[in-house]
């Protein structure tokens, strides 16, 4: 159509220009033919003038309507990009909560296998003796408590081992066993990187057990395992807090071989955690020396489990600097403490910077535990040790019960 159009219009504008040309003369005789020639090709210039016009406006009303269109396709894909946002937004959401859902079943899970274990716990305690009727025995280690002087709060007076026990029992079926933190800092700047997690149990008066006084007895009930787990997911609770916080800091938290022999608890745990990946890189195990060196196939098996996902021990209650540098990298080791009274001490600095020598590198990084003076202070920041922990530092302090 619009081809036939521009044929018809260059028809007549020939037409008339010829007209022009040709007819010119004889309407005025006498008038110069190339008078007629000029005015024919006059009306053909106009003509051609007028085409183009008539071209620019089409094209510029196809563009206009082009733009229109084009204008009201953005709107439609702008509004179902809109609409897609939202339930996109809404799946996440949907997800997020169905998966904060999950890891909180999870985690009651845990704290009913535990519950069920203490019920076994106090139907045993029920048919034995006392725990004060079994021959004393030295503990097998150095109690995990941060240094001698004891935390902020009433002290219980003397009791004898089966009022502890009790405690401890009763402190576990009422929910009293107290979390208590005491910051690691890098140095030398002080800036707190983490925070080692204590138990502590408070008795029904208020009072608190240190764990230099209960930790034996309970190891000898059986108990152990469940004060540790219990301490476990408390710790898993206060990533939790500190991720809707937007805080990064880390926590130590320390692990006994009856908790890594635990299968059924550590079914459950590496299940939770495998579904909360971001938390994994938050939480630092910590065993003894002794423990690692006496880990036997299931100790280490499940050490190997928790490394694949991501996890990095601490050794800590070191008493032999003849440490297996290769040993400790097999098994994802990457902090090791050393107490301030060793790391000073002139008869062991030979050793003391052997092991220093030894760890360049590995990315293995040293902490000075129970420091307490600026002078102490002083010896361990000309040694070059990463990080310390003490009194200096702060005192352990009751964690805040997760919101």
């Amino acid at each position: 159509m619009a081809a036939l159009a521009a044929f018809l219009h260059g028809l007549a504008v020939a037409t008339a220009a010829a007209s022009v040309a040709l007819g010119l003369p004889e309407l005025r005789p006498g008038t110069d033919p190339a008078v007629g020639w000029i005015g024919g090709g006059l009306v053909l210039l106009a003509g051609g003038v007028a085409d183009l016009h008539r071209r620019l406006a089409r094209r510029q009303r196809d563009t206009l309507r082009r733009l229109d269109h084009l204008q009201k396709s953005v709107d439609a894909l702008a509004e179902r990009l809109e609409q897609r946002t939202a339930t996109g937004a809404e799946a996440d959401n949907a997800v997020a909560s169905s998966a904060a859902h999950e890891a909180v079943l999870q985690e009651v899970r845990l704290l009913h296998t535990l519950i069920a274990r203490l019920g076994e716990c106090q139907s045993s305690g029920e048919r034995e003796p006392p725990a004060a009727s079994h021959p004393a025995r030295s503990a097998p280690q150095a109690p995990r408590i941060p240094d001698p002087r004891p935390a902020a709060g009433p002290e219980a007076p003397p009791m004898d081992d089966a009022a502890v026990l009790e405690a401890v029992r009763e402190a576990l079926a009422a929910d009293r066993i107290d979390i208590h933190l005491q910051p690691i800092v890098s140095l030398p700047q002080r800036k707190h990187r983490f925070f080692e997690m204590f138990s502590r149990v408070r008795a029904a008066d208020g009072t608190l057990i240190l764990p230099d006084r209960y930790l034996e007895i309970a190891e000898r009930a059986g108990l152990m395992a469940t004060i540790d787990n219990l301490l476990l997911v408390r710790c898993i609770q206060l990533i939790r807090e500190t991720e809707r916080r937007q805080h990064a800091i880390g926590f130590f938290c320390n692990m006994s071989a009856a908790t890594l022999s635990d299968a059924a608890f550590m079914r459950q745990f590496l299940d939770l955690m495998v579904r909360n990946q971001t938390l994994v890189p938050k939480l630092v195990f910590e065993l003894s020396q002794q423990e690692l060196r006496a880990g036997g196939a299931v100790t280490m098996g499940i050490l190997s489990q928790l490394a694949r996902i991501g996890f990095r021990f601490s050794m800590d209650r070191v008493s032999d600097l003849d440490i297996d540098v290769d040993a400790l990298l097999r098994h994802e080791i990457r902090y090791l403490k050393l107490d301030c009274t060793l790391l000073l001490d002139p008869a062991l600095a030979l050793s003391v910077e052997n092991v220093r020598r030894r760890l360049d590198g590995t990315g293995i990084d040293l902490i000075a535990e129970k420091i307490e003076t600026e002078a102490q202070l002083d010896a361990i920041l000309r040694s070059g040790i990463d990080f310390g922990q003490g009194y200096l530092f702060g005192e352990p302090r009751p964690a805040r019960k997760p919101s």
